[in-house]
């Protein structure tokens, strides 16, 4: 069954105010329908209503009302003039359910039609569009499909004036010809469907008195055309969110009765223009959000006296803000998020703007202070300033913010925390408090008159080392649902008052040095212990849309997972049993602590469950089989322990992969390719032996063919094993030989890319800052060794590699590899900055990425397994990786195969980067050689087929492993599923694309969104490239040049943390 379609209040609002005239008129008239009339309706206008009833399956009472026989100018919702002539049908939230009746056209004194908010479906009648009579027509929130068929340009002028079919499903090219016989149209919303085609170019020169043009929300695609510009009654132009490209036309500026502009979320480039802008004095509100707009703001904004709505985020201007901003007194909302504007906010007078609600400057390059004059904005109640540049501390005026709800200052170097909370505790109504990657290295505040926050429901200090304890003074807030302390340098025991935080039911504690046992407390929270959501929930909580991650926003707090999350800090005892009365809870993470003992079977009660990370701990006994009863469950984690006995079958557990039991040597399963001995498997009865032994002849024969490429695979999950558990047990020793070789002159870290001595880092500098190469600062592990993260005394972070014992025996060899490596420089490799050298030791030192690998964001994503990266964002991984790979192939020299191409090797930066890892740890290919190397390298699902014969890996090789990767952006599926019986990735693509269901092959969470076909284009070349023939696989030039061609809107769109 098709769904009601999403409605965006955004793209009705306007329109419905602007109406209004419209719509008190239409009242008027319509009330003047519905009083009696002189005389009944016609015999052929009851037949024609009765003909419309009899097409409904679900009629909303109707027919109690319109029975045949009476005078249907007293039916339910129709109105007629005082001749009896039926002129108005008004069935709006009538619930009806059905296909609308061409017999409704035959109403020939029809003037006003309003179905809309019931739930009809089928095609748009054409003889609505195309009657004699009917003046306004509205259909909007129905499920009504298909496409509109053109009228003639030879059709006469139709009456029509006001047009809604905004938010059905309607589909195919939008009409070109039609509009061009109604003459006298007013209103046009087309909004919230999927029609594709170009916006048409005649509108205005067909229909002069054209006031409203609403078409957001479709698949537009092609430039504005300029001939809008000859609206010159036009007010409302509103197509955002389609895929519309160019840059603004000059002419545009010339429909200069304007109020409301709005194209956000497409593709649009170039500059504001200075000089047109002007003419748009009657603007009101401004959105151009989302597209790809550089240069700055120009001084001539501060001419649009009227302007209260301007939206400018997620594009790439840059400058400063220009002063005349001052100028534009109404401004009610300022979004300039995601961009690269710099300079002083001091340049803007705030004192100017007393309407400002709204000012959100998030992700740009500002710097100083926070300037006095904002704190003049008397009706501010969402001031989002973080990831910038600004320092100093806030100003105790900020109490003058009395509407202030919403506050976020995340990510800048603001100083004095304890100063801060005292201020703000002055802003009475503050209900978020995002303040978290401040206030670096400084105490936690304990002073007990911080007070005030009553209204407070959401308060992040994270990221920011704070020392101390878990401060007396949070039990006092009273409102706090969400409690965000992690990452700091927090020590001493959870408190017991805790569970005095009534509503609180978001805890994230984890990366502290938090000690003691999990206090049976916390097993006492009221919000997780109920099903209940938080009571009398303030709808204003996030006046902002608040990011968790690339693509996933809240708006409210009860869409946040009730979740507690203990990781990375140093508890220890067992858990306890109490656990099992959490029963809302949907996260569970108690990673890398020192907790031991069983599982406990109370974990089993936990029926809302979705994620369950014990990982890196001591725990030991069996795992639950009754954990198999947790049916919402999506991933689990419970590796590195000390658990034993049979891994459960079936249920949930068959979903998992063996990296959630890795590192128990004595747990054992098909999972692990470990047999469970008959001491320990549980019973079965003959039947079932029968039947397995039946299963294991049918399976040997199936082990038999995969057994060789398992191999390789477990081979390189046993060497993470082994250095992560060798990692976890020779800290001491390392720490001995950093103080016996750390003065050494052979202990200098070189960095190739740098030119003072300033650059040279020393081995113990490295150790310090992966706090001795502790498994906590692990954050991967490749077939070359473990991954560290490092962070160095002035912030910069680093991610260190140390290469396996067995790597780069000789010294001078692997120095010379290294260097000729470091000249590799690409913007979407990975830059290795240097290595070290300390005895046995190999380090390579890299630049960190912020979000991690691709690997991760497909398949792994925490906490939330909804979450997922939209297409415009994965096709821009994809064309970097591209063009990274394409260095190393064709631009280096001599050229390098990569050999080990996959998703957990494309880093991803801040802003979505993608950068190629471990290129430089393959062996080099001289230019005057054969193209191929004798040691194969490769990961499970990613290797191509001809590997398997001659073992040599080549660049063909490489674009195998390439089109895999681009398989597993469009489709969201591992490239193999252990050890289950569904198909590998390729070969199920491979299947799907000869029955012609490519379309089914897409990942359901960015199908139907609007670039299927460009996606379908991506899926043509991946499928080249994993041809089993690799001499019919494309180069990789001819891959980039490919999806080069491909050039949606590329700009990631509303995908910023707070």
């Amino acid at each position: 069954m098709q769904q009601q379609p999403p409605a965006h209040p955004s793209c009705e609002k306007y329109i419905k105010g602007f109406l209004k005239p419209f719509l008190g008129l239409a009242l008027a008239l319509l009330l003047f329908a519905f009083l009696p009339p002189t005389s009944s309706c016609s015999e052929q206008e009851r037949s024609s209503l009765l003909q419309f009833l009899t097409g409904l399956s679900q009629d909303g009472g109707l027919a109690l009302s319109w029975q045949n026989g009476t005078d249907c100018c007293a039916w339910e919702g129709v109105g007629c003039g005082m001749d009896g002539t039926v002129t108005d049908v008004s069935l709006a939230s009538k619930g009806l359910e059905g296909h609308i009746s061409v017999s409704l056209g035959e109403l020939t004194g029809l003037l006003r039609l309003n179905l809309s908010h019931n739930l009809l479906s089928g095609g748009l009648p054409m003889e609505l569009m195309s009657s004699n009579s009917i003046v306004v027509l509205d259909v909007s929130f129905n499920r009504l499909n298909g496409g509109l068929r053109e009228l003639p340009s030879s059709t006469p002028p139709r009456p029509l004036q006001v047009l809604n079919i905004s938010t059905n499903l309607f589909t195919g090219q939008f009409p070109s010809t039609t509009w061009e016989v109604m003459t006298s149209l007013v209103a046009l919303n087309a909004s919230n469907n999927s029609f594709t085609g170009q916006i048409p170019s005649h509108l205005c020169s067909s229909s002069p008195a054209l006031a409203v043009i609403a078409l957001c929300y479709n698949q537009f695609s092609g430039l504005i055309p300029p001939g809008l510009g000859n609206c010159s009654m036009l007010k409302v132009l509103k197509a955002g969110h389609n895929a519309l490209s160019g840059s603004l036309p000059d002419e545009l500026f010339n429909a200069t009765s304007l109020e409301y502009l709005s194209f956000p979320n497409n593709g649009l480039h170039g500059m504001l223009d200075s000089e047109h802008i002007t003419n748009l004095r009657n603007l009101a509100h401004l959105d151009l959000g989302g597209n790809r707009l550089n240069g700055n703001i120009p001084d001539s904004i501060g001419q649009l006296k009227r302007l209260e709505e301007l939206h400018l985020n997620n594009n790439m201007m840059s400058g400063e803000l220009p002063s005349t901003l001052s100028n534009c007194t109404n401004l009610i909302t300022i979004d300039l998020k995601v961009n690269n504007f710099s300079g002083e906010l001091q340049k803007v007078n705030f004192f100017n703007l007393p309407n400002l609600k709204t000012l959100d400057l998030l992700y740009n390059n500002f710097t100083g202070t926070v300037p006095e004059s904002i704190y003049s904005c008397s009706k501010l109640n969402a001031l989002r300033l973080s990831n910038n540049n600004l320092h100093g501390q806030l100003s105790p005026r900020i109490a003058n913010l009395k509407h202030l709800v919403f506050l976020s200052l995340v990510s800048n170097n603001f100083t004095n925390i304890t100063n801060t909370l005292q201020i703000l505790k002055n802003c009475r109504n503050l209900t978020s408090l995002l303040i978290g990657s401040n206030f670096k290295g400084e105490d936690m505040p304990e002073d007990e008159t911080i007070d005030g926050f009553q209204n407070l429901q959401v308060l992040s200090l994270s990221n920011c080392s704070l020392s101390g304890k878990i401060p007396l003074w949070l039990s006092e807030l009273k409102n706090l649902q969400v409690l965000l302390l992690h990452t700091n340098q927090l020590s001493g025991p959870i408190p017991a008052w805790i569970k005095s935080l009534k509503s609180l039911f978001h805890l994230d504690i984890s990366s502290n040095k938090l000690t003691g046992e999990i206090p049976t407390a916390l097993m006492e929270m009221p919000m997780l212990t109920t099903e209940k959501t938080a009571t009398h929930l303030d709808p204003r909580v996030f006046e902002l849309p608040v990011y968790k991650n690339p693509s996933l926003q809240y708006r409210i707090t009860s869409a946040l997972p009730k979740l507690l999350k203990l990781g990375y800090n140093n508890f220890t005892g067992v858990i306890p049993q109490e656990i099992g009365q959490l029963k809302s809870l949907a996260v569970l993470n108690f990673r890398s602590n020192n907790l031991s003992g069983k599982i406990p079977l109370e974990l089993c009660n936990l029926t809302n469950l979705q994620v369950l990370d014990l990982s890196n701990n001591h725990l030991s006994g069996a795992i639950p089989s009754a954990l198999n009863n947790l049916h919402f469950l999506s991933a689990l984690n419970i590796s590195y322990n000390n658990l034993e006995g049979p891994i459960p079958n079936g249920g949930q557990f068959s979903t998992f992969l063996n990296n959630s039991f890795e590192g128990n040597p004595k747990l054992c399963g098909p999972i692990l390719l470990r047999s469970c001995s008959s001491a320990v498997a549980p019973t079965v009865s003959t039947k079932q032996h029968s039947r397995k032994a039946i299963f294991g002849i049918a399976f040997g024969v199936f082990f038999g063919v995969v057994l060789i490429l398992l191999l390789v695979y477990l081979a390189a999950s046993f060497k993470c094993k082994s250095l992560i558990n060798k990692s976890k047990t020779c800290n001491n020793e390392d720490v001995e030989a950093t103080s016996y070789m750390s003065d050494s002159e052979q202990s200098l870290v070189i960095v190739p890319r740098g030119e003072s001595e300033e650059n040279k880092l020393k081995f113990a500098d490295i150790v310090k800052a992966t706090n001795n190469f502790h498994q906590g600062n692990i954050i991967g592990c490749g077939g070359y060794g473990l991954v560290y993260k490092a962070i160095l005394p002035d912030g910069t972070k680093l991610a260190i590699k140390k290469l396996n014992g067995e790597m780069w025996t000789m010294e001078r060899e692997f120095k010379a590899e290294v260097e000729a490596l470091s000249m590799a420089q690409h913007e979407n490799l990975v830059p290795l900055w240097g290595y070290c050298i300390q005895g046995d030791s190999r380090l390579l030192i890299y630049s960190y990425m912020e979000n991690g690998n691709l690997d991760d964001w497909l398949h792994n994503i925490d906490d939330d397994a909804s979450t997922f990266l939209d297409w415009p964002m994965r096709l821009k991984i994809a064309q970097g990786a591209s063009r990274g790979l394409s260095y190393i192939h064709d631009v280096c020299k001599p050229h390098i195969v990569h050999r080990d191409i996959k998703s957990s090797n494309i880093l991803l930066d801040k802003e979505f980067k993608a950068y190629v890892a471990d290129f430089g740890l393959s062996r080099l290919v001289l230019a005057n050689k054969t193209h191929v190397t004798t040691e194969l390298v490769g990961t499970l699902g990613y290797i191509p087929p001809e590997y398997g014969q001659g073992w040599v890996a080549t660049l063909r090789g490489d674009m195998y492993s390439f089109g895999v990767v681009l398989l597993e952006l469009l489709t969201g599926r591992r490239p193999v599923t252990g050890l289950s019986l569904s198909k590998e990735l390729v070969k199920w693509v491979q299947e799907m694309k000869s029955e012609g269901k490519q379309i089914e092959v897409l990942d359901p969470h960015i199908r139907g969104m609007g670039h299927d076909e460009q996606m379908l284009k991506v899926l043509e070349i991946a499928c080249r490239c994993v041809d089993h023939n690799a001499c019919m696989r494309p180069t990789v030039l001819e891959v980039v040049s490919c999806l080069d061609s491909i050039d949606p809107n590329l700009r990631m769109q509303n995908s910023v943390r707070i």
